[in-house]
């Protein structure tokens, strides 16, 4: 099914005698938020660093736009347009926010340096295209922990990623600070992108995702519609 914009079939991992991740069937349909849920030990990892290149299934394949596919690494899984917001942000220290947005895909004016006033001028556009403002010139050691989060997303969105994987974004923010994400990722899936939302927290799911695949100890416990489930189920 070609509108499948990322998912698993059949996918297996094993580590030894333990069985992480055990024929795991699931598809986000590409401009939709699907949420992964499961407790810890549910193999949720286990399954998003496969989505992501950073490890490859014993058995099963990724699918990608309906079809299957091998991941060498997370450079071929970005390739197709695949990132991953990580629970442990990977911006650099000592940079602002600016230079950690176009870190590595700067733009460049004459004689290879930086084109700042490009950089802030793509940096402005994006922006308000995900509803919000930012002080682009911020140290990101100064950035409270919201806004690094943002600037995350905005760098994966910047080079061209339109599957975002989401690893309990909410972990780290304050109730206000949760409704403007969860505004975010819907106006993100609104425009086309397909949203990982990996969680446990139901209510937070039920108010965001689309679409809601349960995992138990490995394996997939089934996928709902969020309209047709409710938070009990």
């Amino acid at each position: 099914d070609p509108s499948i914009r990322l998912g698993a079939h059949g996918v297996t991992r094993r580590f030894g005698a333990l069985l992480a991740n055990d024929r795991i069937d699931f598809g986000a349909r590409r401009g939709t938020v699907h949420a992964i849920v499961g407790g810890n030990g549910a193999g949720k990892s286990t399954l998003m660093r496969i989505l992501q290149g950073m490890d490859r299934p014993d058995e099963g394949f990724v699918i990608v736009d309906g079809r299957p596919t091998v991941f060498l690494g997370p450079a071929d899984a970005f390739a197709s347009g695949i990132g991953m917001v990580h629970q442990e942000f990977m911006l650099v220290p000592g940079l602002t926010l600016l230079e950690n947005l176009v870190l590595a895909h700067e733009p460049v004016a004459a004689l290879g340096r930086t084109d700042r006033n490009k950089a802030l001028a793509e940096a402005g556009a994006l922006a308000p295209r995900a509803g919000v403002s930012l002080d682009w010139s911020m140290p990101v050691d100064a950035a409270p922990v919201h806004v690094r989060q943002l600037v995350e997303i905005l760098r994966l969105l910047y080079r061209g990623a339109d599957v975002l994987i989401l690893d309990e974004p909410t972990a780290v923010l304050a109730p206000a600070q949760v409704r403007e994400l969860m505004a975010l990722l819907r106006k993100l899936a609104e425009e086309g992108r397909t949203i990982l939302f990996i969680s446990h927290k139901l209510d937070e799911v039920m108010s965001v995702a689309d679409a809601i695949t349960v995992i138990r100890s490995g394996r997939v416990i089934g996928t709902a519609a969020a309209g047709d489930t409710s938070q009990a189920q």
